[in-house]
């Protein structure tokens, strides 16, 4: 049981290289279909990657002091980084806060309205081509809005952080087959859908690419939004520096030669190895050699006198 839980901490603990995001899903005290649905799509795109509680919870108010406790201790509890929480009431029709958290506390929260939500039944398609389970989606931002307005830019943060799953530095393409489009409608509007990849040929190495709205959709209309402070920001942005290589002994880094390293070979003590034909025939061929020798001396010599 030690050891399964110390393996549990260290899968919690704080890496070099993080994984993926896992997203906790649930619900306030009131809900509707529409955010039932909106909650279950989120969770089947994420599968995997994703919790969701279907208990209504009273307690858990993002935006108010004190009531981010439940949400905290959640957090905690399931090792997620970001939630997705669900309420719906007169003044605040169809409400979702997507939040991201720093050390299972709050960091940043975003509210949006649901508005013209289409789930994926809606959507008649091959079913070909449909998105296979956690596969690496393409996530695209389309219009101004998201450079300049700052509502839109701290949404576009969170969206990135929900949707592209683990950070991964080469892709293969026959491995991409979604898409999810983030349009800026206007300052406070982004319509969301999710499209499957169809590869062409293009006469090219690169295939050409043709979108196909697989669903779901929906206009996301941002209502409130809340950022980090100064210095949580600070804290959170820090990195870890790489851990320095071991030291590897005898090897040394030239600019002009390049790795050079130096090999320890034992004194081979040739002189005193047994031959594995200790033979007369060689000390026969040492005697014609020094005959060989001899005689070319002497003849060398007798032609100089001659001379």
């Amino acid at each position: 049981m030690k050891g399964r839980v110390k393996r549990e901490l260290d899968k919690r603990a704080p890496k070099l290289v993080e994984t993926g995001k896992k997203t906790l899903i649930l619900q306030g005290t009131k809900t509707s279909g529409t955010l039932n649905s909106v909650l279950s799509e989120i969770y089947n795109l994420k599968k995997g990657g994703a919790v969701r509680y279907t208990r209504k919870n009273d307690n858990i108010r993002p935006f108010e002091s004190g009531g981010e406790t439940s949400l905290e201790f959640f957090s905690l509890k399931t090792d997620c980084s970001i939630f997705v929480y669900s309420s719906h009431s007169k003044k605040r029709p169809n409400n979702l806060v997507i939040g991201r958290m720093y050390d299972h506390h709050v960091y940043d929260l975003i509210e949006v309205g649901v508005e013209n939500f289409k789930s994926i039944e809606s959507f008649s398609y091959d079913k070909k081509i449909a998105p296979r389970v956690g596969s690496k989606p393409f996530i695209a931002f389309i219009g101004e809005g998201f450079e300049n307005v700052d509502e839109l830019k701290h949404l576009k943060e969170v969206l990135l952080d929900l949707l592209r799953g683990e950070v991964v530095e080469n892709i293969n393409l026959a491995g991409l087959d979604r898409a999810y489009v983030c349009t800026a409608i206007s300052s406070n509007k982004v319509y969301l859908t999710h499209c499957a990849l169809r590869l062409k040929k293009s006469g090219t190495v690169v295939p050409r690419m043709e979108l196909v709205e697989v669903g779901p959709s929906m206009d996301l209309v941002v209502r409130r939004h809340r950022l980090p402070n100064e210095g949580l920001r600070k804290e959170a942005m820090k990195t870890a520096k790489d851990q320095p290589k071991k030291k590897v002994k005898n090897v040394s880094s030239d600019a002009i030669q390049g790795t050079v390293g130096k090999i320890y070979i034992p004194d081979q003590k040739v002189g005193e190895m047994a031959l594995p034909n200790k033979a007369k025939g060689v000390k026969r061929e040492r005697r014609e050699a020094k005959n060989k020798e001899a005689n070319e001396h002497a003849s060398k010599k007798q032609k100089e006198e001659s001379e």
